[in-house]
């Protein structure tokens, strides 16, 4: 159904607002019935408003009644924004799209290759699902400790040596809003009868301004996450699935899929806000987006000239794993200031109440939403600069521990076996030739040292002792200091 000449409407919100206000008689959940039953500190943070639109599903005019239903139309729009054959609203962030994908093309036994630093919820979903994964290392930045994209030659080599894989997931753009060669990995995979999915989750925003990368499905990928909540306007927990239309993944496969993983009782505030979101970047995307990337330009220029600070960006464009980037990232190299990007995070955070969105060894990640306020953005370049003045000293950060080589390493049984299996916790200088049951990344540089199904290694072992001595997170670890960690039983 063409949808195109609708953008402007937000049919979903427009029914949720018209059975939300109308006073119809509400028996039945949820049980504060629109507000009068919440508790007052509740209502009166929220807002009488808001909880009358905090509705069931199945309420006719809504998602029942002829089709299409305000909520179908809703995500037919979303589809035509996104240039997608099919889109289905999430409220458990792309984390549900990843395993809804797992599912549906990773099934028991089957070989995909993924990409080695892919989010969590991907080796997840193939411990849901017992896909059988093998893994192709990202390209990789050692003097900033950031992991790029995978690069068509390597995705080449990896399905060489398992022509078997039925389906390729990569990640673009990365945290850093580095964006990879999504369309030569899309013809490498097709070439080898795989299909691409891309996840997307931090570029919403993509295709919906000429100086922005353009989307995955415009690029060949045959699906794709969308984030909304991370850089455009939808509440968190919110984000999107995307099916091309190419036909190599199935629509019907993955509505199936993520019957059997949504929740009967969705947020219809979530999903009222993937609506308007979407009305949002359709129609005045662009204008906001122009409005925003000004901003950045004169706050980058302004850091540029920050003694001890590099502002990462456009330069990177052509390295290994990096065809494009995201200029709403604003990434600093603070390695010239001799601290590091957790003690300039700290400075700011208790100086200034400002907040990054992410802290490595030698970068601070500043994200900008679609409609960032310029002011906001000009006091926080005054606020970075007098920090970095403050705590400059001598020398520079120390060199960034590189990954161990040994980050490649295959899995020796299925990550659901691993998984599921009976665990036990020993020392960790103990695990070395046992099989993790966890999934450790270290951040930086995000790399996963340990999926679960994999080898322990001795050059695992102290990689991640040293990355905790620098103060870095070990991000899915059941000990943070990494003194335990749980081994699947003999």
């Amino acid at each position: 159904m063409p949808f195109g000449a609708a953008q402007p409407t937000a049919p979903y919100l427009d029914a949720l607002v018209a059975y939300g206000f109308r006073g119809s008689g509400r028996f039945h959940v949820p049980g504060h019935k629109g507000g009068p039953g919440a508790d007052p500190g509740l209502r009166s943070a929220l807002g009488d408003r808001a909880l009358a639109l905090d509705i069931p599903q199945d309420i006719h005019g809504v998602d029942l009644g002829e089709a299409p239903t305000a909520y179908q139309r809703a995500e037919g729009l979303a589809a035509d924004a996104y240039g997608a054959a099919r889109t289905w609203f999430l409220t458990n962030g792309a984390t549900q799209g990843n395993h809804a994908l797992c599912l549906a093309l990773a099934p028991l036994g089957t070989k995909v290759v993924a990409q080695r630093n892919s989010h969590a919820s991907l080796v997840d979903g193939l411990v849901l699902s017992g896909g059988q994964p093998v893994f192709v290392a990202p390209a990789y930045d050692g003097t900033l400790g950031m992991a790029h994209g995978i690069t068509p030659e390597d995705l080449r080599a990896m399905l060489e040596a398992n022509p078997d894989a039925r389906a390729v997931f990569m990640v673009s753009p990365t945290y850093y809003g580095m964006v990879a060669d999504v369309a030569g990995c899309a013809e490498v995979a097709h070439a080898f009868g795989a299909a691409l999915v891309v996840d997307q989750s931090w570029g919403p925003h993509f295709g919906f301004h000429p100086d922005l990368p353009a989307g995955a499905l415009q690029l060949g990928a045959d699906a794709a996450l969308t984030s909304v909540h991370k850089m455009a306007g939808s509440l968190t927990q919110s984000a999107m699935l995307h099916v091309g239309h190419s036909g190599w993944v199935k629509t019907e496969t993955v509505d199936r899929m993520l019957r059997l993983l949504r929740t009967t009782s969705p947020s219809s505030l979530l999903l009222a806000s993937l609506d308007a979101t979407r009305r949002q970047l359709a129609v005045h995307g662009e204008a906001l987006i122009h409005e925003t990337l000004a901003a950045i330009h004169r706050t980058r220029k302004k850091l540029s000239g920050v003694d001890g600070l590099r502002v990462v960006g456009p330069e990177q464009v052509g390295r290994p794993g990096v065809t494009d980037w995201d200029p709403l990232r604003i990434v600093l190299d603070v390695t010239g200031l001799g601290r590091t990007g957790y003690e300039v995070s700290e400075a700011l955070r208790s100086a200034y109440d400002v907040q990054p969105e992410l802290a490595t060894q030698a970068t601070l990640v500043l994200i900008c939403g679609i409609a960032e306020d310029p002011q906001a953005l000009e006091r926080v370049a005054g606020d970075i600069d007098e920090t970095a003045k403050r705590i400059m000293q001598p020398g520079t950060t120390r060199p960034v521990i590189a990954p161990p080589a040994s980050r490649t390493q295959q899995t020796v049984v299925s990550p659901r076996e691993a998984f599921l299996g009976a665990a036990e916790v020993v020392a960790a200088a103990d695990a070395v030739g046992r099989i993790s049951c966890e999934s450790i990344a270290g951040y930086p540089p995000g790399i996963p040292a340990l999926l679960p199904g994999e080898e322990i290694t001795a050059e695992i072992v102290e990689y991640l002792h040293e990355l905790v001595a620098t103060g870095a997170r070990l991000h899915g670890a059941s000990d943070p200091d990494f003194a335990t960690v749980n081994v699947l039983v003999r």
